[in-house]
């Protein structure tokens, strides 16, 4: 973990994420100044996960044909170009075109969408093994604190320099992500697509990749229960909760979000310090937390005590991050080089493509009903995904142990 790629990579990767989140946060400033118009405001998360969607789907196609780190860097370099020409919009327009804001946050996320699992599948060619949970627990709390911290800074920044400025800040930490990304060395040889492979079944190569494997179609299936779960989490079913359910101001929406990010570090410092115990104990341990999580769901949607909310959240959060390793681990010991950054394109796609539609739905159902009915829902899928894990809980064996 002390070679020069792995710090390239963490580094780096801050810098990008922490300009992903400024970045937000400026075009909502933007484009609330302009419109007022809580419907647009909707509209950028929305774009974003279209963006990603349409990107992990052919991720495999330009997984063929580039390497690794090729992937980030050029995605990197993307990303700053069409930054820059965006700054340039704004600070020559007085009025913004909403169109074209909105392509660019397409785009943006387009090009975001080949990182993501590109650099998820350079963490295991750069770092040995044995070193897996211990990297990914570091990686995750610096990922989250970063999170914690850029939304925290991106207001403030807001408040003091108007949303134009924290986009120009954005770009000059593209540029600095993009020279260390330059610095990465991948030590796995890139085979490049040959002529006489198949290409026609290229866009549906990691679909097939789990499909075929018991230990990865297992664990996307328990995977996704939990991406569609989640979503009860997302800002405005957690903003109907504490207005209706809590009946507290704004500000505790603000606090449940902090809980969580903070319970997603302690549950990254868990992990690094019991490296060896998750290790020996990764089957076990997913079923454990996958039925932590439908658990504290649950709980939270019957709860109607602030202070007690809060505390739900922190486990929450810290058992969301234990259970993130534990299947980032199972999946990088078990898939192989060329095979890895395959899964996370298809896998990202998957995630994206289903946040999406079940956004829609738990916001109908939180309309329609209760909102507490949504988190008793989510915690209903989040069982049938632990005893979907139960029952193939054979199939959760690294074939490399």
């Amino acid at each position: 973990m002390k070679n020069k790629s792995f710090r390239f990579l963490w580094i780096g990767q801050s810098f990008a994420n922490l300009g992903d989140v400024l970045y937000i946060v400026g075009i909502i400033s933007i484009l609330y100044a302009q419109t007022a118009s809580p419907f647009v405001l909707a509209l950028v998360p929305f774009i974003n996960m279209f963006g990603r969607f349409i990107s992990g789907i052919v991720s495999p196609w330009l997984l063929n044909r580039f390497p690794l780190k090729n992937m980030l860097v050029y995605s990197q370099v993307g990303k700053t170009v069409l930054l820059s020409f965006l700054v340039l919009l704004l600070l020559t327009q007085t009025t913004v075109n909403l169109i074209g804001i909105l392509l660019f946050i397409g785009t943006i996320a387009f090009l975001d969408g080949w990182a993501a699992p590109a650099s998820h599948a350079m963490l295991p060619r750069i770092v040995q093994k044995e070193q897996l949970v211990k990297a990914n627990s570091f990686f995750s709390i610096v990922s989250e604190t970063v999170n914690l911290g850029g939304w925290a800074l991106g207001g403030i920044f807001v408040a003091l320099a108007g949303g134009n400025l924290v986009i120009l800040g954005t770009l000059v930490l593209y540029v600095i992500s993009t020279l260390l990304m330059s610095g990465i060395l991948d030590p796995v040889a890139f085979r490049k697509l040959t002529a006489n492979q198949k290409r026609s079944g290229e866009l549906t190569e990691g679909w097939k990749i789990i499909w075929k494997n018991p230990l990865f179609r297992s664990l996307h299936v328990v995977i996704l229960f939990e991406a569609i779960a989640n979503v009860v989490w997302i800002a405005s079913i957690l903003y109907i909760f504490v207005a209706e359910v809590l009946n507290q101001t704004e500000a505790w929406w603000g606090y449940i979000n902090t809980a969580f990010f903070a319970g997603m570090i302690i549950g990254g410092i868990i992990c690094s310090r019991y490296v060896a115990a998750i290790e020996s104990n990764l089957r076990p341990l997913l079923i454990l937390f996958s039925f932590g999580l439908s658990i504290v769901t649950l709980l939270f949607g019957i709860t109607t005590i602030s202070w007690i909310s809060i505390i739900i959240v922190i486990i929450n959060g810290i058992v969301q991050q234990l259970k993130s390793i534990v299947s980032e681990t199972l999946l990088q010991k078990s898939a192989t080089v060329d095979e890895l950054p395959k899964i996370y394109a298809v896998q990202s796609a998957a995630i994206s493509l289903l946040f999406g539609i079940s956004s829609l739905a738990f916001g109908a159902i939180a309309e329609i009903t209760d909102v507490r009915i949504t988190f008793i829902f989510a915690g209903a899928l989040l069982a049938v995904g632990a005893i979907y894990a139960v029952i193939r809980r054979r199939d959760f064996i690294v074939s490399a142990e």
